[in-house]
């Protein structure tokens, strides 16, 4: 892959991936929740899904999904109900979003990965990002698998570190969330905005 080339993918990338969307909010909740360990693990199930995507997305999944309208729109419900119920959930959570100094039930941490890889692969427009994306700096002359290694890779990496930034920053939050109020407006918030990204799946059209 050139370097220019390569460059140019970086650049529309970054744009996607700092685009606030589900995995912003997750990575937002738990760097105030539980710091940047759970920053990391979310963020590392995050780029597991992202990583089955595109496989997925190279094996013909987006291919698929183009000519199947029954499948598009399972998979469209799918993601925007997992999306609503996160909203919910959190909507109606009690709990604070600020670490705790006193002692608590940890999360488990096949909890916080899997939740990850769900918020990664619940939503179709990812899918349909990796088929209409890739294929536009893909080099035909040249071997196809170095090539989508080194896009997937690079995503990867991005996706990463944007949402340890993120979610590093958020932490910076937690002291403001020491009033009970601020909490609830917190929950309330983050869980509404889940709920909107989850009814924003629903517009999703399948491409002609």
């Amino acid at each position: 892959m050139l370097l220019s080339t390569w460059l140019l993918f970086v650049a529309v990338a970054l744009v996607s991936i700092a685009s606030p969307g589900p995995a912003f909010l997750v990575a937002v909740r738990n760097g105030m929740a539980g710091g940047a360990k759970r920053v990391a693990l979310s963020s590392l199930g995050n780029i597991t899904g992202l990583l089955i995507l595109a496989s997925a997305a190279v094996l013909g999944l987006g291919v698929v999904l183009n000519a199947s309208e029954v499948l598009f729109n399972l998979l469209k419900l799918g993601g925007a109900a997992y999306l609503i119920y996160l909203g919910i959930r959190q909507w109606r959570s009690n709990t604070s979003l600020a670490v705790s100094t006193s002692p608590a039930k940890p999360t488990p941490r096949w909890r916080t990965v899997s939740e990850g890889i769900l918020v990664a692969m619940s939503n179709p427009k990812a899918i349909l990002f990796f088929t209409a994306l890739f294929p536009q700096f893909l080099d035909t002359q040249r071997a196809l698998l170095p090539q989508f290694s080194i896009m997937v890779s690079t995503f990867m990496a991005l996706s990463f570190v944007t949402l340890m930034t993120y979610g590093t920053l958020a932490k910076h939050l937690a002291r403001w969330l020491s009033s009970r109020s601020r909490v609830t407006w917190v929950n309330r918030l983050m869980g509404s905005a889940f709920i909107g990204l989850g009814l924003a799946i629903l517009r999703l059209r399948q491409p002609v």
